[in-house]
């Protein structure tokens, strides 16, 4: 076996353990977010709580909790779609507590429908605290003036409503409002696609293997063909 032969022969190897090992890394880290969306789906399902008198964006995420009060007569429309339902509005609303007020993401409404008037009575929300990310490099301002908005900004719509900057996403209202669909917290939207990209790099080591068994094919059919006595 010539000296190109064996470089062929070691690189390849190595280019092939760079591959294994990347796809064994992303089943490293799909295991691992596996085990993540499994605590937030049962800290979300936990049984709720009362509202901690100072919410933290880390230690108070998901976390569920149930308070009573009286809604707000201002709502806002955030547009969104939905899988199931099409296009519409999540609508968020003022609860006013004996703690102050907050914000509460009452649900969700299709596009034509009118915005459901909010009686003036006790409400006993269930639902989870959450700080949504709702906001890209390619989500528009929100347009107050016109009630039209596009991201749920907890600081701007607290402003707005002039409650704490503290939003629940409703599970469950009593009493129920006819017409809106609550829309509650999951780990459906947070992505994990390490599986994906765990098969793509196997995949590329699998192509690497024939792409490789190929050029060493060659490479020696090459070298029998130089080496073979001519005839005159």
């Amino acid at each position: 076996m010539n000296f190109r032969l064996i470089l062929t022969v070691i690189l390849s190897i190595a280019i092939l353990v760079v591959f294994l090992g990347l796809g064994k890394w992303q089943l490293d880290r799909l295991y691992w977010k596996e085990g993540v969306l499994a605590e937030i789906e049962s800290r979300i399902a936990a049984s709720p709580v009362d509202l901690p008198e100072q919410p933290d964006p880390e230690r108070d995420k998901y976390l569920p909790v149930k308070i009573a009060g009286t809604m707000g007569s201002e709502t806002l429309r955030v547009l969104v779609s939905s899988r199931d339902a099409g296009a519409g509005y999540r609508l968020i609303s003022s609860l006013t507590t004996s703690n102050g007020a907050v914000l509460i993401d009452r649900g969700f409404i299709r596009v034509d429908d009118a915005v459901p008037e909010t009686p003036a009575e006790l409400f006993t929300v269930v639902g989870n605290l959450h700080w949504p990310d709702d906001r890209n490099s390619a989500t528009p301002e929100n347009e107050v003036d016109t009630n039209t908005w596009f991201a749920r900004d907890i600081d701007q719509m607290a402003e707005v409503l002039n409650t704490r900057p503290i939003l629940i996403i409703a599970r469950q209202i009593t009493p129920a409002e006819p017409g809106i669909l609550p829309m509650p917290v999951t780990s459906a939207g947070i992505p994990n696609d390490h599986l994906e990209y765990a098969v793509t790099w196997f995949l590329m080591a699998a192509t690497w293997v024939v792409m490789t068994v190929f050029a060493l094919w060659r490479m020696k059919r090459r070298t029998r063909e130089t080496l073979a006595p001519r005839s005159d």
